[in-house]
C-alpha cells in the first residue's frame, strides 16, 4: 500500500521561487568586485536567475552541460547557483585559489562549456585560457562600463547578457537526482577529484543544516558566509539563507578584518561562517582596534578544529558562541555539529564543544579498524571514519581509479576518529597526518589546540618526525602572537599541564608563518618539506 500524498521533485529552482514569494523583500547585500556595496532582494535575485537561464539557453547551453564559475562571494555569483542549475545545467564551482595547472585540470575534466568569471579572477583565467579549448564563452561578471579589455576569447559582459532577456521563463521539471553542481576536492594528494551534487542532495542538505541542532538559521537572522561559495557551495548558504528567509550578506573578495567587521556592524550580521583562521585574525584585530562585533551572536566554523582559547575569547569578550561543524566536499559540507552546551563552563563542556559534534538526521557515521570491522562507540576506540547518507558522494566524477566507497558502501573519509555512545564524533587526525608513537596514536589536532591555548602563540601545527625507538614523535611548529615572548622549553613545560606527558613534542620550531592549502587548511605536506629542509641546513 502506498501513501496518498503528493510528490514533487526536490529541485534547486524551487528554493529561490519560495524565497521570492514568501521573503521577496528580504535583502541580499554584497560587496561588489568593482568596490561599491550593492543591495537587492530575493525577488530581484529570482528574476535575474531566470534571465540568466534564458541567456545560457540562447548561448546553446543544454541540460546536463557544465558551466564553470571562477568567482568570489557576491550577488552575481549567487545568481549562478539558480540560473545554471535551475535550467538543468551543472554549475562547476571552480576554486580560483588552486594552482593554475590544477584550475585548468578541473575545468577541462568537468567539461565546462562556458565560464562565469568575476573581475578579480580574470587574470588567472587569461593565464590558462589557451588550455581550455572546450570553453565556448567566457562571461565576465560585470557590466559594460566596467568590462575590461580582456584576452579571453568570446568574452561577454554578464549584465549585457541579462539585459537582453525578460525573465519570463519556467524552470523545467527535472529529475531530482539530476546533477546540480560539481565541486572538486583540494587536490593536496594528487589531482582534485570531482564530487557531483544532485538537486535532491542539495535540498536535503540545506534543510538539515537549517535545523536547530545544526546552524539554527531563521528569518530573524542576517547570515554572512565568509567561507567561499566554491567550498562545498558555501557550506550550503546560497540555499539555506533564502530557504529560511534570512538576510544574506556576501563579503566579496576583500577578506581584511576591517572590511569584514564593517559589514558585520553595518548590516547587523547575526551569524557568520568561516574557518578558525578568520576568527583568530578577527580577535587579534579587535585587540588593537577595540570595540566589538555588534549584533553577531554566533559563528559556525569548520575546516579545522577551533582552539578552546578562541571559543573562550569570543564568548568572554564579545558574547559570541561558536558552533563547530564537520564536513567535506564529499558530504556537501557540514554534516555534524557540536552545538554549545547548556551547562556551566567546565573542562567537560569545553571538551564536548571541541568535538566535531553529532550527525544530522540523514547522515550516519562509524569507525572501522584496518580490516574494515566496525569499532565500538565508546569514545576510546580509534579508527578510520566512514560515513553514508542522503548527501554523501557515491563515486568521484570520471575517476574509476579512485573509489570513494568501501566494500560495504560507506564513504572513506580519510579521517581518524573516535565516536561516543551519544554518537559524538571526535577527529584525532587525518589518516595521512596521524602520529603513531610506540604503537599509540597521538592526536595532532588536540596537541595543536593545546599549544594555541598559550597566550603567546597565534597558530600551531604538529607533524610526525621519525624516531629510532618510538617510530614517530611529534614536532610542534608555532607562530608567536604579536608581542609574544616564549621559548621552546617554556612552551613544553606549559603543555605538560595540558596534555599527556608522552604527547609532549620532542621539538618546537618557531616560524613567521605556517603554510596553508588553497582551502585554508594547514598544509602539512609543505610543513614536512620545510622541516626537512631546515634540518638539512642545520646539519651542514
Amino acid at each position: 500500500m502506498l501513501g496518498l500524498m503528493q510528490h514533487h521533485p526536490l529541485l534547486v529552482g524551487s528554493v529561490i521561487d519560495y524565497a521570492a514569494r514568501t521573503f521577496g523583500e528580504v535583502e541580499v547585500v554584497s560587496r561588489s568586485i568593482e568596490g561599491p556595496i550593492t543591495r537587492s532582494t530575493y525577488a530581484d535575485i529570482a528574476l535575474r536567475t531566470r534571465k540568466l537561464a534564458q541567456a545560457l539557453i540562447r548561448l546553446g547551453i543544454k541540460p546536463g552541460d557544465r558551466v564553470g564559475g571562477a568567482s568570489w562571494n557576491h550577488d552575481r555569483y549567487l545568481e549562478a547557483f539558480y540560473g545554471v542549475s535551475g535550467m538543468g545545467a551543472v554549475l562547476h564551482t571552480t576554486n580560483p585559489r588552486l594552482f593554475p595547472e590544477q584550475m585548468a585540470y578541473t575545468i577541462s575534466h568537468a567539461g565546462d562549456r562556458a565560464m562565469l568569471v568575476d573581475l578579480d579572477c580574470l587574470k588567472a583565467m587569461e593565464a590558462i585560457a589557451g588550455e581550455l579549448s572546450q570553453v565556448e564563452a567566457f562571461i565576465v561578471l560585470t557590466d559594460a562600463a566596467n568590462m575590461p579589455d580582456t584576452r579571453l576569447p568570446n568574452a561577454l559582459a554578464y549584465e549585457d547578457l541579462l539585459a537582453g532577456e525578460d525573465g519570463d521563463y519556467d524552470w523545467p521539471d527535472l529529475d531530482e537526482q539530476s546533477a546540480s553542481a560539481i565541486c572538486y576536492t583540494s587536490g593536496t594528494t594528487g589531482d582534485p577529484k570531482g564530487v557531483v551534487y544532485s538537486h535532491r542532495s542539495t535540498i536535503l542538505h540545506a534543510m538539515a543544516n537549517a535545523a536547530p541542532n545544526a546552524g539554527n538559521y531563521s528569518y530573524r537572522d542576517t547570515i554572512m558566509p565568509v567561507v567561499a561559495l566554491f567550498h562545498g557551495n558555501g557550506w550550503g548558504m546560497p540555499f539555506v539563507a533564502p530557504m529560511t528567509g534570512a538576510k544574506l550578506v556576501l563579503p566579496g573578495r576583500v577578506m581584511e578584518m576591517p572590511a569584514l567587521r564593517e559589514l558585520i556592524l553595518d548590516e547587523g550580521v547575526t551569524i557568520a561562517l568561516g574557518v578558525p583562521t578568520i576568527w583568530l585574525s578577527m580577535l587579534e584585530y579587535l585587540k588593537t582596534a577595540g570595540g566589538g562585533l555588534g549584533a553577531l551572536k554566533r559563528i559556525v566554523t569548520g575546516g579545522s578544529a577551533p582552539p578552546a582559547a578562541m571559543i573562550e575569547a569570543l564568548e568572554r569578550d564579545h558574547g559570541i558562541e561558536t558552533v563547530h561543524a564537520w564536513g567535506m566536499t564529499e558530504t556537501q559540507a557540514a554534516s555534524t555539529f557540536a552545538m554549545p552546551v547548556d551547562a556551566p563552563p567546565s573542562d567537560e563542556t569545553m571538551a564536548a564543544r571541541l568535538t566535531q559534534g553529532r550527525p544530522l538526521f540523514g547522515h550516519t557515521i562509524r569507525i572501522t579498524d584496518e580490516a574494515g570491522a566496525e569499532l565500538p562507540r565508546d569514545a576510546a576506540a580509534v579508527g578510520e571514519l566512514k560515513v553514508r547518507g542522503h548527501w554523501v558522494a557515491s563515486a568521484y566524477y570520471r575517476r574509476d581509479d579512485a573509489p570513494a566507497l568501501d566494500v560495504d558502501g560507506w564513504l572513506i573519509t580519510g579521517d581518524v576518529a573516535t565516536i561516543s555512545g551519544r554518537d559524538e564524533l571526535r577527529l584525532t587526525d587525518r589518516a595521512k597526518d596521524v602520529i603513531k608513537s610506540g604503537g599509540e596514536w597521538i592526536s595532532s589536532i588536540d596537541l595543536e589546540n593545546a599549544a594555541v591555548g598559550h597566550p603567546a602563540i597565534a597558530e600551531a601545527a604538529v607533524i610526525g618526525i621519525p624516531h629510532p625507538k618510538w617510530q614517530e614523535r611529534p614536532a610542534l611548529i608555532v607562530v608567536r602572537a604579536e608581542g609574544g615572548q616564549i621559548e621552546g622549553a617554556a612552551l613544553i613545560d606549559w603543555l605538560a599541564d595540558h596534555v599527556a606527558k608522552w604527547w609532549l613534542p620532542d621539538e618546537v620550531m618557531f616560524v613567521d608563518e605556517i603554510p596553508h592549502t588553497r582551502t585554508g587548511k594547514i598544509d602539512k605536506v609543505r610543513l614536512r618539506q620545510h622541516y626537512a629542509e631546515a634540518k638539512d641546513a642545520a646539519a651542514q
